[in-house]
């Protein structure tokens, strides 16, 4: 038996129902058409996504990718420090660590307050007596050391200082560039024992070791200094920090003459 309906436009048509499938609700919704494509108002939800074309892309001008570029990296550069780091101040308190922002005040803090350095070798060291701190590092150093001895014959050598022994900071590795840390580089220098700055030296040293003074006579100790010709500091992320020798030396007068103004 042939059976018929109506479809949209302008004729009827005959078309037989195949006898496996059941009619759907008086209509066969997958033969109404429109110009070769099915009704998707007539389509079920899974049907529509079946047939759904893939959208193209949006793609942005050049310059509205340059303006999310710049947003971006400046997000980046104003982002709030890590939590981690947040328990280390910036500004320092009075008589603690300087700020980052200070690099010769910090180089100047480690050399003043650390009582040990490393000379290609553990060696005791003082800048000046504590509180009158010159910058300059003295030695007592026996020439039964090679230390001392490779020093009378190449005056080249570096000395390296870190924060770390002075328990400032905290619980973080001491290789954190936040633990601060200073090499000086120049000559390694013996003093004459005849001079005013041995008189110097020796105050300096038996201030802050003194122990030193009861070393054996006969081992025959000598005051040695290091000229500084170059300065390395880290103490905060970024790289390294510029600081000259002069900057370095003459930074208890630079900031008495800020005090003062």
């Amino acid at each position: 038996m042939r059976r018929s309906y109506r479809r949209p436009g302008r004729f009827r048509r005959q078309q037989p129902y195949p006898p496996e499938e059941p009619r759907k609700f008086g209509r066969d919704n997958s033969q109404l058409t429109k110009k070769g494509k099915i009704l998707r108002f007539l389509q079920s939800p899974t049907e529509r996504s079946t047939q759904t074309k893939p959208r193209k892309p949006v793609m942005l001008p050049p310059a509205h990718l340059l303006v999310v570029a710049v947003g971006a990296a400046l997000l980046l550069a104003f982002r709030p420090p890590l939590p981690a780091l947040a328990a280390r101040p910036i500004v320092a308190a009075a008589g603690g660590k300087p700020a980052p922002t200070e690099a010769a005040a910090t180089a100047r803090w480690l050399a003043a307050q650390n009582t040990w350095g490393v000379l290609s070798n553990v060696v005791s060291y003082s800048d000046g007596v504590p509180g009158e701190s010159h910058g300059i590092p003295y030695f007592y150093l026996t020439t039964l050391d090679p230390t001392a001895r490779d020093a009378l014959e190449d005056e080249r050598t570096s000395f390296t200082l870190s924060e770390f022994p002075l328990g400032t900071c905290g619980k973080i590795d001491p290789e954190n560039p936040t633990c601060a840390k200073l090499t000086l580089t120049g000559k390694l220098k013996l003093i004459d024992p005849q001079s005013s700055e041995a008189d110097l030296a020796k105050e300096a040293l038996f201030t802050k070791h003194p122990e030193m003074e009861g070393w054996p006579k006969n081992h025959h100790f000598q005051i040695f200094k290091l000229e500084i010709k170059n300065i390395f500091l880290i103490d905060w992320f970024g790289g390294p920090k510029p600081i000259s020798p002069t900057e370095y030396l003459e930074y208890e007068k630079n900031r008495a003459l800020l005090k003062s103004s």
